[in-house]
């Protein structure tokens, strides 16, 4: 066999892999989270790009159940922080002690690693801690790393900031601020289950059984998955509209329409554009294509930028939400035909 037949080979058997690997970890994941496939093909796209999820809704929608039980799943190191009023910058990144040599009796500062030092990271209620807290896992999200004191520390890899929020309109919440909400890769809404989905969790809550789930991969493989996803090709066109669907979502653009001028503040970044395509490639992946679509452009477009779009008062008067603009602008910016 020709190195190119031997490389296209292994592509073939590394397709195969992550795709068995996905479909047993949704197997694994289905035997404790009832419902939400929307929800949960979201988080497991973050997961295949390596970026991290915020995952938003009301008390008691399993936001963390889902978050462990994926932990557990993927076979990762997993810490769990509750964010609440009176948390600290350093109870995150970890902070230096002072020890003491028992047997020359020198004294020097050692490093303790506070909870980011996990593969998996679970931000518990993160809008419930001031932004000077919040802002401890800036540098982590985007660098991999931590400083403290001036020293800098890298992170386990991969890693992922899973963090789970409840609606600003609850009492004792602080909005996030936009650095950090950027760079999220999506901002993923946790609804109500129907009465079916909701009799089925009775059944499996309710009872002396308690539901596990099982590792089906590792970090390493994760990490290949990663890279395997990077590979996916994505045509000229599709991603000028990926482009062109952000785009349109900046007030300051000639192509906004009419309505984003009168509703928005400010637009989607770049960053935005990148974990658009990031995210249709996964997606292309995970659906058992080699190419991404339009169709995997428009189908994660509202929770790439949900969080990224700024809306002003006329908005807020007018009672809409981010979802509302981003709907109107997928109806009217259709995608290109013949593809």
């Amino acid at each position: 066999m020709s190195p190119t037949q031997i490389e296209t080979e292994e592509l073939r058997a590394r397709v195969e892999r992550f795709r068995e690997a996905q479909a047993e970890i949704v197997h694994q994941v289905r035997r404790v989270i009832v419902g939400q496939e929307e929800v949960l093909e979201q988080v497991l796209i973050s997961l295949f790009v390596g970026g991290h999820c915020l995952i938003t809704g009301l008390p008691g929608t399993a936001k963390t159940l889902l978050v462990r039980t994926l932990a557990q799943t993927l076979g990762l190191v997993f810490k769990r922080i509750q964010f609440t009023p009176d948390l600290m910058p350093s109870d995150i990144t970890g902070t230096d002690i002072i020890e003491e040599d028992p047997t020359t009796g020198h004294r020097r500062w050692t490093f303790v690693q506070g909870p980011i030092f996990a593969n998996m990271l679970l931000a518990d209620e993160i809008n419930r801690t001031p932004p000077k807290t919040q802002s401890a896992l800036l540098e982590a999200m985007q660098e991999v790393r931590c400083t403290v004191r001036g020293n800098s520390y890298p992170l386990p890899s991969p890693f992922f900031v899973l963090a789970t929020q409840n609606p600003i309109e609850l009492e004792g919440t602080y909005p996030l601020p936009e650095a950090q909400l950027d760079r999220f890769l999506f901002n993923v809404v946790l609804g109500y289950l129907n009465a079916a989905e909701e009799l089925k969790v009775i059944d499996l809550t309710t009872t002396t059984q308690v539901a596990q789930a099982d590792p089906v991969t590792t970090a390493e493989e994760i990490l290949g998955f990663q890279q395997l996803v990077r590979r996916v090709p994505i045509g000229e066109s599709v991603a000028r509209h990926a482009i062109t669907l952000v785009r349109a979502t900046r007030n300051t653009e000639s192509e906004a329409p009419e309505f984003v001028r009168k509703y928005v503040n400010y637009g989607a970044s770049v960053r935005a554009a990148q974990f658009l395509v990031l995210a249709a490639k996964a997606r292309a992946l995970m659906k058992g294509r080699y190419h991404v679509s339009f169709d995997d452009i428009r189908a994660l477009y509202i929770p790439v930028l949900r969080h990224r779009v700024l809306l002003n008062f006329q908005a807020e008067s007018d009672r809409l939400k981010q979802d509302d603009i981003l709907k109107r602008l997928l109806e009217t910016i259709p995608a290109p035909r013949g593809e």
